[in-house]
């Protein structure tokens, strides 16, 4: 499939998927909505085993390209929300494997809340995060005020988004929000590493133990206790749970196929 917005490609495993609108800092029109739901969509497909996101040129996203929106969305802020951003945050939720994000300069808007929601986050050192929605009038939105709360707490968040200040990759990384900050010139070469660490992991188990930790922040006990055992009951069928213990018991590396 030819894209027009994105770069994506599948290579040992590894989804790669870069927001290619450089010249409006990767901001999302429909077209690109649209593209990134189809790439999603043959990741799975063809099997991958982690989701690298990025951006191309000086920034990650800026969130919607405001200069694109149509009529409809114009009269009704909410349209893009539940035709796009929503079904995208679901999208990216349900897949069955890691998304590791790498955040090469701002992120603000939708694209914060985007990079915030991947599993993990890997920040260029000159990156920085901004709740911009206040600055256009607009409530945060693409899971924004879900996400952040539980990243930061209430305080920092409520504070970020009130006042739509930028917070620094550094900052982002010792408030928790963040996995790691590198250097700029290494941020894909850090990325590529992690990924494929990732793809030489058990799938399904990355995938049981994505689904348990974002599960527990609205599970009880008793619930999340049952969940757990459902997962580990699943796992326990699973071709790499043999091999690891095969492996354990040999004293060798495992060789993990994702099956």
């Amino acid at each position: 499939m030819a894209y027009d917005t994105i770069l994506y490609g599948l290579d040992g495993g590894i989804a790669r998927l870069t927001l290619n609108r450089p010249g409006k800092l990767n901001a999302f029109n429909a077209a690109m909505h649209e593209e990134v739901a189809a790439a999603l969509d043959l990741a799975v497909k063809d099997g991958a085993r982690v989701l690298l996101l990025t951006g191309a040129g000086r920034g990650f996203c800026t969130g919607q390209d405001l200069s694109s929106l149509s009529e409809v969305e114009k009269q009704d802020p909410g349209h893009p929300l539940e035709h796009h951003y929503n079904p995208l945050m679901r999208k990216l939720a349900a897949l069955p494997f890691p998304v590791l994000c790498a955040v090469n300069g701002v992120a603000a808007g939708a694209g914060a809340n985007i990079a915030l929601g991947a599993d993990m986050v890997i920040a260029a050192r000159s990156a920085k995060f901004i709740q911009s929605f206040v600055h256009v009038g607009l409530a945060p939105d693409t899971g924004g005020t879900w996400t952040l709360p539980r990243l930061a707490g209430q305080a920092r968040a409520m504070g970020l988004m009130l006042t739509g200040e930028a917070l620094d990759a550094e900052k982002a990384e010792a408030w928790g929000l963040i996995w790691k900050v590198v250097d700029d010139a290494v941020l894909m070469a850090e990325a590529s590493a992690l990924a494929l660490k990732l793809v030489a992991a058990p799938t399904k188990s990355l995938g049981a133990i994505r689904r348990a930790l974002r599960a527990s922040w609205n599970n009880p006990l008793d619930q999340q206790l049952a969940l757990e055992r459902e997962l580990q009951r699943q796992m326990g069928l699973t071709a790499d749970y043999r091999e690891g213990v095969t492996a354990f018991l040999e004293k060798r590396a495992p060789k993990f196929t994702g099956a």
